[in-house]
């Protein structure tokens, strides 16, 4: 929803040895640009269709782990540190990730919130959930 958030995620992506991958639209490549204050080339891979891409992730054995509410979630504290190659999911910070999407997914992984928000913002819960697979919380 807001450009700096790729920023956050691509230096929180950095920190933990990870990639970005992002569809190649026009705002995407400023928010990046803009965002890159680490001053260094970073992992970032531009993808044209997220939802084949997943597909294709899932078949060659990636585990797809979304970040979202879900009857079935597993709460962050208990997600174990990812032991294969595991592709995190965020989505929009105001509808979430897409159904088609969701239809992907291996898991998901909630958050839990004491206050009286229903999410953090997608920066924040992405490079919480990325600490944690890294085995670095």
């Amino acid at each position: 929803m807001h450009g700096a958030n790729l920023g956050t995620l691509l230096r929180t992506c950095d920190a933990v040895g990870a990639c970005l991958v992002v569809p190649p639209w026009s705002w995407v490549d400023e928010a990046l640009a803009r965002g890159n204050t680490l001053r260094h080339p970073t992992c970032v891979h531009r993808v044209a269709n997220p939802v084949h891409w997943l597909t294709t992730e899932r078949t060659a054995g990636s585990r797809i782990l979304g970040v979202e509410l879900a009857d079935e979630a597993v709460r962050l504290a208990d997600l174990p540190a990812a032991r294969q190659r595991t592709v995190m999911v965020l989505g929009h910070e105001s509808t979430g990730i897409p159904p088609e999407a969701l239809d992907l997914l291996d898991a998901a992984v909630e958050i839990p919130m004491v206050g009286t928000g229903q999410s953090l913002n997608v920066a924040v819960a992405g490079s919480l959930v990325l600490y944690k697979l890294a085995g670095l919380l």
